[in-house]
């Protein structure tokens, strides 16, 4: 009788269950693999969902701030001519008021050291030209302190 079983026979039968095993198992993977692919499709259109009315939000909220942006940019552009124009007034002012006031505290001067010198020395020719020196160093002093103040 011939033998009916041999190692052939033996390994092919081996071969055999351990690729049913190794089928069975790619088969349990795969479908594992399937649940979480499709756990995962859930998740992103339940994300989906509620992630674009929140982005749509967002969007919104900013084209409002965009735009209020624009309003203060309006509004610093018109503090800042404002302010232009308080200081031109105030540059215009200042000059037309300097000159006098520089002319008046030049005389006040010229008058006080003028008097003094009468007095001191009785000559009215010299009492006039100390005053009118006076008055000249005064202004020019004025003058300096001013435009050394920014003025």
């Amino acid at each position: 009788m011939p033998l009916l079983f041999t190692w052939g026979n033996l390994a092919d039968l081996a071969l055999a269950v351990f690729l049913f095993a190794v089928g069975l198992t790619l088969a349990y993977v795969f479908l594992r693999l399937a649940g979480t692919f499709s756990r995962l499709s859930t998740f992103v259109q339940r994300t989906e969902k509620e992630l674009l009315p929140v982005l749509g939000k967002v969007g919104g909220t900013v084209d409002r701030v965009n735009t209020q942006l624009d309003k203060v940019d309006r509004m610093t552009d018109s503090a800042v001519d404002a302010v232009a124009s308080v200081d031109s007034t105030v540059r215009t002012v200042s000059g037309a008021v300097k000159r006098p006031v520089q002319k008046l505290a030049g005389f006040a001067t010229g008058v006080s050291y003028g008097t003094s010198s009468l007095v001191a020395t009785r000559d009215w020719r010299g009492a006039v030209q100390a005053g009118k020196e006076a008055a000249a160093r005064r202004e020019r002093d004025l003058d300096e302190e001013l435009r050394e103040g920014g003025t």
